[in-house]
């Protein structure tokens, strides 16, 4: 995929100006080079790239600029002054004048094919960098979301389940699809684990794999939308041209990006509101196509009407009417459930049953009204699945809803199909090498997830529940005494360990955890334990589990390393589960 500089950028305002940031150019046919690819870190730069200097947390985009110019970078966007060093190192950084030939003095200069040498890049002055690059990286890839039915999942949890079960659920009912997640991703083929530890990539990443679900012929993209991803601070998913929108949940959480849940909630609804920016027309597989437009929500959330309100097309809601979530975990003291609105058509999930090893429970649609406008009797669908926990039934029955409405195919059929689905990796994980306890390994890393999933195993757990897991460094400091102090609620030893510290100190991280556990009643080194080396963590975790015990490991799941201040350690949480096992004998 190549396409000439200046085609890229015709949807956005820019300046071309010389390399000393300022000095602006008359842009013309010497200035406009083929790009072959866009790139926001200078270390993948090669040579015809287009190269995106993004502001970042720690420093600036911009000092990376003579380390893409020495790879190669055909052309640079840039936002803000380029300080006296940055421009002094980005023009040693530029191929020889003897080895070019200048159009005129102080501009970028044209390849010499004699010579083999690159040309002087072209410097692109915007407001913005990191806003453009999503309409650059949409133009550049010839606007792939117009030629697929895009289905965008967010919330606090449940995510990247769903996101796979509606891909699994499109491809078992004969469409092609591909999907982009946190745990993995599919170009239209098998999934392939995702090595990133972002939810939602940035744009140009976005724009590309959907740009290659075209070039293999799907007809559907279901994309794993994270509040980062639809916040126009960074604009991951701006110019993506959403169809259907579901929403699982939202709570506290990422409040270090957003600052209140308030306006954590807001950017997550862009989800809805991006469903009024177009009028869902498409091109898919060389057929035009009006997609069906609708939102999913769950009615059990508080916040699902916040959710309904923000988009003016259809809305469908599902709910368990408190049975497969936190409000199941607290019985009689649970908060009462939103009231069902009238305005939408519902989705029951009732008679729910989680073992160890599967999951089954009945859907009804109670107020399904026939052709000639009278009420018809509510059918029973029974639902079965091999994927444990009884929280899957939100995951299940919103990728159910989905799938139905936007294949045109009757609820039941594709309930049908939900026994073929396969679990993802790191959510709800059982490992079984013949040891005496059961193990679970689960990406569970925020207080509302531990209420989900704690109070199901609290109830069917006959020994000891012994939980493992850290927080985030960097992040959200709020959640973390409330993850140990509903941990400590729940299990009878707490091990807190490293998750990712970054830049913070692990152990004075792992007190802060603390605090919560020891509030609910845990003693340090009696039933609470800071252990921060991980893999020891896990070895401590074993030794004290029995007959009848649940151990659970926590926070990491898919992910393929932890990440410190000085370094990053390859690192997979099952393959070490399995290493402490077999060390033991198992």
């Amino acid at each position: 995929m190549t396409k000439k500089l200046f085609d890229a950028l015709s949807s956005i305002e820019y300046t071309v100006v010389s390399s000393d940031g300022k000095t602006p150019i008359e842009s013309d046919k010497s200035l406009n080079p083929e790009i072959s690819s866009l790139v926001f870190d200078s270390r993948d730069v090669k040579p015809g790239a287009l190269f995106f200097a993004l502001p970042g947390t720690h420093t600036t985009g911009n000092v990376f600029i003579p380390k893409a110019i020495e790879n190669g970078a055909a052309a640079i966007v840039f936002e803000g002054e380029l300080d006296e060093n940055t421009t002094e190192n980005a023009v040693q950084a530029q191929p020889s004048p003897r080895l070019v030939r200048a159009e005129r003095r102080n501009s970028p200069r044209e390849f010499c094919p004699a010579s083999g040498s690159l040309p002087t890049p072209v410097f692109i002055r915007v407001e913005n960098a990191r806003k453009v690059m999503a309409p650059v990286a949409a133009q550049f890839y010839d606007n792939p979301s117009s030629k697929l039915a895009v289905i965008g999942v967010t919330g606090t949890e449940g995510k990247s389940s769903t996101v796979s079960f509606v891909w699994q659920l499109l491809k078992l009912s004969g469409h092609k699809a591909g999907f982009i997640s946190t745990v993995q991703y599919s170009l239209g083929d098998e999934a392939i684990a995702n090595p990133q530890h972002q939810t939602t990539p940035e744009a140009t990443i976005i724009q590309r794999q959907l740009y290659e679900m075209v070039q293999n012929g799907c007809e559907y993209a279901v994309v794993e939308t994270s509040s980062h991803g639809l916040s126009p601070k960074l604009n991951r998913t701006g110019n993506l041209l959403f169809d259907a929108g579901i929403f699982m949940n939202v709570t506290l959480e990422h409040l270090e990006f957003h600052g209140t849940f308030e306006q954590y909630r807001d950017d997550k609804a862009n989800l809805f509101r991006k469903l009024d920016e177009h009028n869902h027309e498409k091109l898919i597989l060389g057929k035009k196509v009006k997609v069906p437009s609708f939102g999913i929500v769950n009615l059990e959330d508080p916040s699902a009407e916040y959710f309904i309100k923000a988009t003016k097309q259809p809305v469908l809601g599902f709910t368990t009417e408190g049975k497969a979530g936190k409000s199941a975990g607290e019985g009689a003291g649970a908060a009462p459930l939103p009231k069902l609105p009238d305005s939408i058509p519902v989705l029951l999930g009732r008679n729910i049953a989680s073992a160890r090893f599967g999951l089954t429970f009945d859907m009804t649609e109670p107020h399904v009204i026939g052709k000639d406008s009278k009420p018809l009797p509510p059918k029973v669908f029974h639902v079965k699945s091999s994927l444990p926990g009884a929280f899957n039934t939100y995951n299940l029955m919103a990728a159910i809803e989905a799938v139905s409405r936007l294949t045109g195919t009757e609820i039941e059929k594709i309930a049908a199909l939900v026994e073929k689905l396969t679990p993802v990796k790191g959510r709800m994980t059982v490992i079984d090498k013949g040891q005496p306890f059961e193990l679970i390994v689960d990406y569970a890393h925020t207080p509302s997830s531990f209420e989900t999933i704690f109070p199901p195993l609290r109830r069917r757990c006959s020994g000891k529940m012994i939980s493992l897991f850290g927080s985030g460094g960097e992040r959200d400091l709020k959640k973390r005494p409330l993850q140990g102090e509903i941990a400590a609620r729940f299990c009878d030893v707490v091990i807190l360990t490293d998750e990712d510290p970054r830049g913070e100190d692990s152990v004075e991280l792992l007190k802060m955890i603390a605090v919560g556990a020891e509030k609910a009643g845990k003693v340090l080194d009696k039933d609470l334990f800071i252990t921060p080396d991980r893999p020891a963590a896990i070895r401590q975790a074993f030794k004290m589990a029995g007959k009848d015990d649940i151990v659970l490991l926590l926070g990491k799941a898919h992910e393929n390393s932890i990440i410190y201040k000085d370094r990053v350690m390859p690192y997979d949480e099952i393959s070490e589960a399995e290493k402490a096992l077999k060390e033991m004998g198992y």
